[in-house]
């Protein structure tokens, strides 16, 4: 069972001995963490080796730890175990310390969110302007992203991960 915490009880907790475990993907941490978080990406929790020391988990929102909360039970094993509500976003809210690098390239779904509407944006403009049949590239992205929704395979996101400006994160 999970207990649900604001990020000031987090705070105190960690200062006391708790593990805090961010599980966002590799790339989303590798931009912006909360300093001393272990990064564990929700896919990758099996095994978690927590004895019975106090487990904090937090994602950006709390989103992904909420609609996750029995599986992060699960990991946790017998430890106790907590999501901080509103994960990341109201730990920096808080004033509470949150370390940046702006080195690190953008997240990758942001990048595909990007590029999605760029491509949608584009092909209607040509569709309008140049010939009917650059609508094609906005139905095709947009099936594209239906089909990432339906099944969460994305064939965007894996040809961004393997970008070169992507490489620094995510190796």
């Amino acid at each position: 069972m999970t207990t649900s915490i604001t990020a000031r009880d987090a705070e105190r907790m960690i200062r006391d001995g708790a593990l805090l475990v961010d599980i966002r993907d590799s790339d989303e941490f590798a931009r912006t963490h909360i300093p001393g978080a272990l990064n564990i990406p929700l896919a990758k929790l099996d095994g978690l080796e927590t004895g019975d020391r106090q487990i904090l988990f937090h994602c950006r929102s709390g989103a992904r730890t909420q609609g996750n909360a029995t599986r992060l039970a699960q990991a946790s094993g017998d430890a106790p175990c907590y999501i901080i509500e509103g994960g990341l976003d109201a730990w920096a809210k808080e004033g509470l310390p949150v370390a940046h690098d702006k080195s690190q390239p953008l997240e990758i779904m942001r990048q595909v969110q990007l590029l999605a509407g760029a491509l949608i944006v584009t092909g209607v403009i040509l569709g309008f302007l140049v010939a009917p049949a650059f609508f094609g590239l906005s139905a095709f992205v947009g099936a594209g992203l239906m089909m990432a929704g339906a099944t969460g395979w994305c064939g965007l996101a894996r040809l961004l991960r393997v970008m070169p400006w992507n490489r620094p994160a995510l190796g």
